[in-house]
């Protein structure tokens, strides 16, 4: 008999999702448990099932497991800001270590084993960037899980204590003469957002993200700011005044004291502007640094390429050990971020060039110059096709080592790939997805009239799955369903179609580390732009 919505049914948890939810059968169907831990029985009702998995949460928890905890946090699981605050940090990290594995494993094709997730020694105050979305009432704290409800939070057991009074004191300032919050639908109002960053010494940096290009009572605030936080180096405003969903704006200015930070990193120091990227973990950052030297094995006659090298960081604490580090980065606020960081530092022996990956290969082919390692660090969406393919230029033109520290679905992941492996470890699935370009090619009939100038559009869109887009795919598919609807398919398109969308689903969910509920809610957003179906 097939389950249906609202049963209740006690279910053995034995595995994990990828957003830590727990996994159980269910007449072979697997069944998604928020706050479920493995190895716990617990009383689940079903809150959607679909063909092929079903949704649940445990009403009551029969047989817990030692790797559960009360939560510590008053606001949790309201607040959208953890997921895991019901788990021991010792369970966290078996989570987090499976789930690299099952990752690497079911994308990359790779047979081996993670043996280790190194964890913090402080999991706990660790964040050194807090940006609090504010709402009326003012709410200033952190957004309710998928929704863009501002939960008001006093203190969150992440951020540094200076973040908490500083909050309380910009909270107190905007009740006292008040200024109004930011409102995303009527695109009124003007508070948007409050930024800290806070350095090792305890430091910290304001920025007050508004729909204006000043604040009304700026001096007093500034004075609130500076009687809550004595350290306080300096207040900013950045003026964001578009229709988006991007928290700073392109504007910054200094309303108080400097509109930087300097913060140490691996012994270097690195200055810090408000839209400057930095990791927030500094502690974890130094650890997964330390390993990437350690697997490097740089003896000072090796040049060293760090592509996605942001502000420098990787660059220069790879120089210090290497003949040569070069470094690219697209972003030129950020390439001059970088050549002044390694300045700062005395270091003589790096440069920075301007460019994408493909340019940077080139750049350094015509003059001459074999990296001998490539690290990379990109964004969470992966490497683009021609990233790997310079690296693989490059690769066999000489380079001897490769270093990929991936934002994988777990906070980064570092892999040393020898050169004789380097595409038969899988690297190449693992970025690409292969069951993306399977689908590719299972649905070609559904890319349908040659006369029709939106389902060209789609065609071609199609087409960019290649390159690892996959929400440019979830809008094809959308409008292939939209088709379905307006003037329908046959059996066997319909059925590959539905095929198609499941295996994105899974992809995103994966890719993006988020719930299945989030990435469907996150396509749907992505077809409300789309003009062909709006219509």
């Amino acid at each position: 008999m097939a389950a249906k919505k609202n049963e209740q049914h006690p279910l053995r948890i034995e595995g994990y999702g990828s957003a830590g939810e727990g996994v159980a059968r269910l007449e072979g169907q697997a069944v998604f448990v928020k706050g479920a831990l493995a190895g716990e029985i617990c009383q689940v009702q079903l809150l959607k099932v679909g063909k092929s998995a079903a949704w649940g949460r445990a009403t009551q928890v029969l047989t817990p497991v030692p790797g559960r905890q009360s939560p510590d946090c008053p606001r949790y699981p309201r607040c959208g800001g953890c997921q895991l605050r019901h788990m021991t940090y010792a369970e966290e990290l078996r989570f987090k270590r499976q789930k690299v594995q099952d990752a690497l494993q079911r994308i990359g094709g790779w047979t081996g084993r993670v043996e280790k997730i190194h964890g913090a020694e402080a999991p706990d105050r660790y964040r050194n960037k807090i940006q609090f979305p504010v709402a009326d009432g003012p709410r200033v704290g952190f957004f309710r899980a998928r929704s863009h409800e501002v939960i008001d939070a006093e203190d969150c057991l992440l951020q540094p204590l200076a973040a908490t009074r500083l909050r309380e004191a910009f909270k107190l300032w905007m009740e006292r003469y008040q200024v109004p919050a930011y409102d995303e639908r009527a695109h009124g109002g003007l508070i948007r957002h409050f930024y800290v960053r806070v350095n090792r010494r305890g430091q910290s940096l304001c920025a007050v993200i508004a729909n204006g290009t000043d604040l009304p009572h700026q001096e007093e605030l500034v004075q609130a700011l500076r009687r809550a936080e004595p350290d306080l180096a300096g207040v900013v405003l950045s003026v964001n005044q578009e229709k988006t969903n991007v928290i700073l704006g392109k504007t910054q200015r200094c309303l108080w004291g400097q509109d930087y930070l300097e913060d140490t990193l691996c012994g270097l120091t690195f200055r810090l502007s408000v839209p400057s990227f930095y990791q927030v973990n500094r502690e974890q950052a130094e650890v997964l640094y330390g390993r990437a030297l350690a697997f490097a094995g740089l003896t000072g006659r090796e040049t060293v390429l760090d592509l996605y090298c942001g502000i420098g960081t990787i660059t220069l604490v790879m120089a210090r050990q290497a003949k040569r580090a070069i470094g690219a980065e697209v972003i030129p606020a950020a390439v001059e971020d970088a050549k002044a960081n390694a300045a700062r530092n005395g270091v003589t022996n790096a440069e920075f060039l301007c460019a994408d990956a493909a340019q940077a290969a080139q750049t350094l082919a015509d003059r001459g110059l074999r990296p001998d390692v490539i690290c990379v660090d990109p964004p969470r969406k992966g490497l683009a096709p021609a990233v790997i393919d310079a690296i693989v230029q490059e690769k066999v033109a000489g380079s001897t080592q490769d270093y990929y520290v991936f934002k994988m679905p777990v906070g980064g992941l570092l892999l040393k790939i020898p050169t004789a492996n380097s595409q038969t470890i899988g690297v190449r699935s693992v970025i690409q997805r292969p069951e993306a370009e399977a689908l590719i090619a299972a649905i070609p009939s559904l890319a349908v009239e040659e006369s029709s100038n939106w389902n060209k559009r789609y065609r071609e869109n199609l087409l960019r799955m290649k390159s690892g887009d996959l929400y440019e795919v979830a809008r094809v598919i959308k409008g292939l369903m939209f088709r379905e609807r307006k003037r329908g398919l046959s059996n066997g398109e319909r059925k590959m179609l539905h095929t198609a969308r499941q295996i994105l689903l899974s992809e995103l969910v994966l890719a993006e580390d988020s719930g299945y509920e989030e990435v469907e809610r996150r396509v749907e957003q992505a077809m409300l732009q789309t003009p062909e179906i709006q219509r």
